[in-house]
């Protein structure tokens, strides 16, 4: 009896000739695109023109960057010197990736900012940097500037940008909603009144 060819699962499925059925040659035209791309790269390396370039970074910043490139985010203070943000949990909450925790303290002495963040810590191990949380913040608190940031390489736990690194490291002191100075605090009561 003969054996007859397996039948098709559906009515245009490839059939792979004996050029592709003999694997070798396959893997020799692979070898020759990837060939041709290295030597031509070589080539224009040692013929001082611009060819494959490499980036010895963090000595070299590349020059190619977008200026709307979104890198490290940080934090904005106010003219006090106090951080921008009133915990609002705006942009934890527009977080794709789930990776900015705010910790919200009572702020009693400023009336225009009753809250205040103790603890905003972003997980770099887990943030796409989409810049969502700029976009969601409405008090300007949260910027994201061109540089990209300087992570360590396998501790998950020191991928955590905590507070003091967000202000301290590019501080930028022109918020875009600026709030007036609080009032002063009224004068004492003497007993006589």
């Amino acid at each position: 009896m003969t054996e007859r060819a397996p039948r098709k699962r559906y009515w245009n499925e490839p059939r792979m000739g004996l050029r592709e059925r003999i694997y070798i040659i396959e893997v020799l035209r692979g070898l020759r695109i990837t060939g041709s791309v290295f030597f031509r790269n070589m080539w224009k390396w040692m013929t001082f023109r611009k060819g494959a370039l490499t980036t010895y970074y963090p000595e070299e910043q590349r020059s190619d960057y977008s200026p709307n490139n979104r890198g490290r985010h940080v934090l904005t203070l106010r003219a006090n010197g106090e951080v921008q943000c009133v915990s609002c949990h705006l942009c934890a909450t527009a977080c794709p990736a789930y990776c900015i925790e705010i910790l919200s303290r009572a702020n009693f002495d400023d009336p225009g900012h009753p809250k205040a963040p103790e603890r905003f810590e972003i997980d770099y191990s887990r943030c796409i940097f989409c810049g969502f949380c700029v976009e969601a913040c409405p008090e300007d608190a949260i910027r994201m500037v061109k540089d990209v940031p300087d992570l360590p390489g396998f501790d998950r736990t020191a991928m955590w940008g905590k507070m003091d690194l967000l202000t301290q490291w590019h501080p930028i002191m022109n918020p875009r909603k600026p709030y007036p100075p609080p009032p002063p605090p009224p004068p004492p009561r003497t007993e006589a009144q």
